[in-house]
């Protein structure tokens, strides 16, 4: 099957089952969909048979698992299923239940596994999209738990399961793709430690559980029905949700998740933070409503007032224009800029000394329209709580926005700002003096 296309199922499965939680028998079938459907699950017990995408904004509880809801339907302990689609490389299904939640078998995604094989699956004219993860994201929760995704050339995890008092500390690390995820990851059994059943069975929780479908920990004892399938099956587990988790985002991805104590709130923490970054990295420019008249600056005007030229001149246009204090202006980003050769090879990044110069450029276009002014040439003094928040790529559209807040003789004050999609980039206090060319 071609690799770089996407994915569906070549037919229809069914499984039949108990769920962890609720202890209800349910009937759940997974169906083939269309290019770019995505994961949706179908509650074909209630009216109209609603459906729930498999979205990072759906998800309500994060308690012992992953509930998805839109409105007042959920669905619960979702995870299992979309780990065992998306590690066995289905793009694209339809999830429908007669319940609010899937099978828990035998607390392992192999169940899943077998149901997707039973099912067969068929390339789709669809292309297959990974997003390759070229900058650093981390999530840290502040309890213990964090998880960085660093670029890698594949889908990678690295898990560090840490259980109460360092109970159990156990590792695993492995590339994602069906045939690992079929030997190494998919088998893993979920599992709990004995002090933490009450309070879930007060909670009305967990009314399907036994020893046929999790290990229970107590203590230092182990208490399955069956012997541990793996010596880190805890940190396989922690890596089979990881992997379900993260797909809420939407996107695949190769990278490298390095996560330690990992758990559902801060796996679909990560999940929105993808979700949000990748929004941010391809988000087109938003619209903006250009003055009018005196209020915009083109480039011949800009050439009127700076002194600056190819390859130093860091705007292309004043959009805007409050009063003689406060302006923004404009610097399309593309590959083409000069200092891209160097900054860096194979990896561009527009260098934050020229943020800060497109800053000077800007306030100076305040300073430098005005009559007495006019034909001078302002000069840095100093920069001050300068801070670069993220990269700048090129195809990023920079809004830099400047205001003169101070202004003495020939020595004035400007507060400064640059901004790509609505999100700052850089800032920074700047001092010029106004001197005769």
């Amino acid at each position: 099957m071609p690799s770089d296309m996407e994915h569906t199922l070549a037919s229809s499965a069914t499984l039949e089952g108990t769920s962890l939680h609720t202890g209800e028998k349910v009937t759940l079938t997974i169906k083939p969909a269309p290019g770019g459907h995505g994961f949706k699950f179908r509650r074909v017990d209630l009216p109209d048979k609603p459906f729930i995408d498999a979205d990072v904004d759906r998800v309500e509880t994060v308690e012992r698992a992953t509930t998805l809801s839109h409105g007042s339907v959920r669905v619960h302990t979702v995870e299992h299923v979309i780990s065992a689609l998306t590690g066995m490389g289905v793009d694209n299904a339809l999830i429908e239940m007669d319940a609010n939640e899937p099978p828990i078998g035998d607390g392992s995604a192999q169940p899943y596994v077998e149901l997707i094989k039973q099912a067969g699956m068929e390339a789709q004219e669809t292309r297959r999209k990974a997003w390759e993860i070229r900058e650093p994201i981390h999530f840290d929760n502040g309890k213990g738990s964090h998880i960085t995704i660093v670029p890698s050339r594949t889908f990678r995890v690295s898990v560090t399961n840490l259980g109460p008092d360092g109970r159990f500390t156990q590792y695993y690390s492995g590339e994602v793709n069906p045939e690992t995820y079929e030997k190494e990851i998919a088998p893993a059994r979920t599992f709990t430690f004995y002090e933490d059943i009450k309070p879930l069975l007060d909670k009305g929780l967990i009314k399907g559980g036994s020893l046929e479908n999790a290990v229970v920990i107590r203590g230092e004892e182990v208490l399955s029905k069956e012997p541990m399938r793996f010596d880190n099956e805890f940190a396989r587990h922690k890596a089979l949700d990881l992997v379900g988790d993260l797909l809420l985002s939407g996107k695949r991805i190769t990278g490298h998740v390095i996560a330690v104590a990992p758990g559902h709130g801060p796996n679909t923490s990560m999940a929105a933070m993808l979700k949000k970054e990748y929004s941010r990295m391809t988000a087109l420019v938003p619209p903006i409503q250009l003055p009018e008249g005196e209020a915009v600056l083109g480039i011949k005007d800009i050439f009127r007032i700076l002194p600056h030229r190819y390859p130093f001149l860091m705007i292309d246009r004043v959009i805007d224009l409050t009063g003689e204090h406060k302006c923004t202006a404009v610097k399309n980003v593309t590959v083409n800029e000069p200092y891209f050769q160097g900054h860096f090879p194979g990896h561009p990044v527009m260098p934050g000394v020229l943020q800060l110069e497109a800053m000077a450029q800007a306030a100076s276009v305040l300073v430098m329209r005005l009559p007495d002014n006019q034909g001078k040439i302002g000069y840095f003094m100093s920069a001050d709580n300068v801070k670069f928040r993220r990269p700048v790529f090129p195809g990023d559209t920079l809004f830099i926005e400047a205001e003169i807040v101070k202004m003495r003789r020939n020595i004035g004050q400007a507060n400064c700002r640059c901004l790509v999609n609505g999100e700052v980039v850089s800032s920074g206090e700047l001092r010029f003096a106004v001197v005769d060319a």
